[in-house]
C-alpha cells in the first residue's frame, strides 16, 4: 500500500436498519409502492417518535433501510443470497440513503442471477430516486409548516 492511496472505509447498514414489524407496517401504510426491472420498493417519512431519538432536534432522523424476501422466491439459500446481494449493494452506497426516511426493499428472483454490477447500478438509481423524492418532500412539509405557523390577519367587522 502506497502513501497516495487511501484505505477503503467499510461502511455498515447495521445502525440504519428496520428491525420492528411495527416499523414495517407503518412504512407500508405511509409510504408508496415502486417497482423498478428487480426491486420493488417502498418509501415513507419516519414518524415524529423516531426523529425525537436523535440528539439535535434540528438534525434529521438517519434513514433506516428494511430488506423483505418472501418464500415466493425460492429456498432458503437463494433468499439468503439475495439478501446479502442487495446488502452488499446497499452497503456500498450508505451515503446515499435519504436522510429522515424509510425505505423497503422487496428483491425479485432475477437478482439471484443478474450481474452484481447491474444490482449495483439499480441500488444507485433507486437511492437516487428517493434523494429527490425526500427533497420535494421536505419543500412539501416546509411549505406545509410555514402556513400553519404563520399568524393569520383577524378581520375586525366594522361598528
Amino acid at each position: 500500500m502506497t502513501s497516495a492511496s487511501k484505505p477503503v472505509r467499510r461502511q455498515s447498514l447495521a445502525s440504519s436498519r428496520l428491525r420492528k414489524h411495527a416499523d414495517y407496517l407503518r412504512a407500508y401504510a405511509a409510504g408508496r409502492k415502486r417497482q423498478s426491472a428487480a426491486i420493488s420498493w417502498f418509501f415513507a417519512p419516519q414518524t415524529q417518535e423516531a426523529e425525537a431519538k436523535v440528539d439535535a432536534p434540528t438534525l434529521p432522523a438517519p434513514a433506516r433501510v428494511g430488506l423483505t424476501v418472501g418464500k415466493v422466491i425460492g429456498k432458503a439459500h437463494e433468499r439468503n443470497r439475495i439478501k446479502r446481494r442487495v446488502r452488499e449493494a446497499l452497503r456500498r452506497h450508505v451515503d446515499l440513503l435519504p436522510a429522515g426516511f424509510d425505505l423497503i426493499f422487496h428483491p425479485r428472483r432475477s437478482v439471484l442471477t443478474m450481474e452484481f454490477a447491474q444490482l449495483e447500478r439499480e441500488i444507485v438509481r433507486i437511492l437516487e430516486q428517493a434523494q429527490e423524492q425526500s427533497l420535494v418532500e421536505a419543500a412539501r412539509s416546509a411549505k406545509r409548516n410555514s402556513t400553519l405557523s404563520s399568524p393569520k390577519a383577524r378581520v375586525t367587522p366594522a361598528p
